[in-house]
Formats: C-alpha cells, sequence, structure tokens
C-alpha cells in the first residue's frame, strides 16, 4: 500500500446537485478500488490560466489523500473515464 495524493477537476455545468454528492461518488469509486481515504479537501472554484473550451473556463478543485495498491492510478482513472463531470485528475505518489 502506498500513500498518495489525487487532485480532480470537476465539470458542474449540466450538474444540479450538492458538490458533495459528485464527491462522494468519487470516494466510492476510490475505495471499490481497494482505497482508503484519508482526507477529502473541498478546494473551490479556481479560473483556468489557460482552457481550451471558453464555455468552461474554471473547475471546482478537489482533493484526496489516500492510501491504496500500486495499480490504483490507473484502475481510478479508468473507472472515471466516462464520467462527465470529472474533467480533469491528477494521481501523485507521496
Amino acid at each position: 500500500m502506498k500513500k498518495y495524493t489525487a487532485t480532480f477537476i470537476l465539470d458542474t455545468r449540466s450538474y444540479n446537485d450538492p458538490v458533495e454528492t459528485l464527491v462522494d461518488n468519487i470516494k466510492g469509486v476510490m475505495e471499490s478500488v481497494g482505497c482508503k481515504i484519508e482526507s477529502v479537501e473541498n478546494m473551490g472554484q479556481r479560473t483556468f490560466v489557460r482552457t481550451p473550451d471558453r464555455k468552461f473556463p474554471a473547475g471546482i478543485y478537489v482533493q484526496v489523500k489516500f492510501e491504496g495498491p500500486s495499480n490504483a492510478n490507473s484502475q481510478i482513472k479508468e473507472k472515471l473515464r466516462l464520467d462527465k463531470t470529472v474533467d480533469r485528475i491528477l494521481v501523485l505518489a507521496d
């Protein structure tokens, strides 16, 4: 088990529920892969420096610290690949 920090950028343009439900869904996906969530921090909405889509100039950043298997990075990205509310994922090993 290794320690990781994951940063998710959420696209809530077509999402009407609170952001906390999105964060709970992401945590559920991570736990289904075998990860133990240590902390979750909602960093709020931030404007992008460069954006390829003028209709999406800012996103909600969520940072999750977790402990998981060595293949957790690829499994999380694969499970969230088709989720339209998750725009980008960055997973770093601590």
